[in-house]
């Protein structure tokens, strides 16, 4: 008998709830032992919900019932949900949790925490909600030195460019919807100006490159500047506009990671994801290009993978825990300023040098134009004095 605990009862915290007791006897199976409910950590109360009686307030009596084996984190955040997973760690339970910020920010502390006290920590839901990406990434291509990592990893923001394009709405009225359909929380901060994206982000790079990469060193732009303007000058030259995530390995060794908008053309896989979906493009040296592609967020997806993760915690398998991530490498980290791509660029007045786009309906004066290949420091240079009114990189 296998004890599950989950912390927060909140949109996930149900979810694995209702995924944990609704299939139980296909967990069953795949466990070797029976799962069971045993408590649910709130601090609301919950008289009508079916696991009324699973309902405590104190996380002591967790923390110190040894029936308890997996511990399942789903307040997210820092405050408790970092206190709780350390003294649960320490415990010797296992935690599974979904909480990006936590992991992308002390990932490499908790899985040495959780390896010194023979238990095992494990985030599958923390990136790509019901996507399985994490542990493929650290097992099925652990004969691969990754290359690169670039992804649409954030359904909100993709949600708003899809209602753009297709409803011909702008970014403010897209929003909105996103936040009546519950795809965006009322504050949207963390979706739209990218800060989602690049925890996501540093989970990858971690798992891919073997050492922890802060969210402080991702340089990181949101698509809240993004105009219906922009989106037809994309259409105009057979591109789409995507909040992209890019972790690019460098030939010696470092990794130039960031977060922006992209240009990205209608024949690459990536244009195509739509709605709240996200995808993520690996890159090997032996596999090549492998495509992770699903839904991104939502109640059942994210406790899917959750309870994957219970389950993997349930057999104590070795292979259920990441490989330990190495120390912070401030030095390994590369400026995107660096790298060399063309640019999108829509200009108020005046003229630049690359390919012009011509859109109808278009302010009197005004252009779009597609840069040759350069760095971020030479186009800044070639636009000195102009009146800029967007610029976007272009996916290459």
């Amino acid at each position: 008998m296998v004890n599950v605990a989950i912390l927060g009862f909140g949109v996930v915290g149900s979810g694995v709830a209702e995924v944990l007791t609704g299939t139980g006897e296909g967990i069953h199976k795949k466990a070797d032992d029976l799962l069971a409910l045993k408590y649910i950590l709130d601090v609301r109360q919950f008289p009508d919900s079916p696991f009324a009686g699973c309902f405590v307030q104190d996380f002591s009596v967790i923390e110190n019932d040894p029936e308890v084996q997996v511990v399942v984190e789903t307040i997210g955040g820092m405050g408790a949900a970092l206190d709780f997973t350390e003294r649960a760690l320490k415990a010797g339970k296992s935690v599974v949790t979904s909480n990006k910020e936590l992991v992308a920010t002390h990932g490499r502390r908790l899985l040495a925490l959780a390896a010194e006290h023979q238990a095992v920590y494990l985030f599958e839901a923390s990136v790509g909600g019901g996507i399985p990406i994490l542990r493929p990434l650290s097992e099925c291509m652990a004969a691969n030195a990754i290359l690169e990592i670039c992804g649409i990893l954030n359904g909100t923001a993709n949600y708003i460019f899809t209602r753009m394009v297709q409803d011909g709405i702008p970014f403010a009225q897209a929003l909105k919807g996103a936040q009546a359909n519950g795809y965006a929380e009322q504050d949207p901060s963390a979706d739209v100006e990218g800060k989602d994206t690049c925890r996501k982000l540093c989970i990858l790079s971690s798992i891919a490159f073997g050492w922890q990469l802060l969210p402080e060193q991702v340089p990181t732009t949101g698509i809240t500047q993004i105009t219906l303007e922009d989106e037809a000058y994309a259409a105009a030259c057979g591109r789409r506009i995507k909040l992209l995530g890019r972790a690019i390995a460098q030939a010696d060794g470092k990794v130039c990671a960031y977060v922006e908008p992209h240009f990205v053309g209608q024949q690459d896989p990536l244009a195509g994801v739509e709605d709240v979906f996200n995808a993520i493009l690996v890159k090997g040296d032996a596999t090549g290009d492998v495509m992770f592609y699903g839904r991104g967020a939502g109640k059942l997806p994210t406790a899917s993978a959750v309870v994957a993760d219970v389950i993997a915690a349930a057999r104590q398998l070795e292979r259920a825990s990441y490989r330990p991530w190495s120390p912070n490498r401030p030095e390994a980290v590369v400026s995107p300023d660096t790298l060399a791509t063309q640019w999108y660029v829509r200009l108020a007045q005046g003229t630049l040098e690359g390919e012009r786009l011509t859109i109808p309906g278009a302010a009197e004066g005004e252009s779009g134009w597609l840069t040759p290949a350069m760095t971020r420091p030479e186009l800044e240079q070639q636009l000195a004095g102009k009146a800029v009114l967007a610029v976007i990189r272009v996916l290459d």
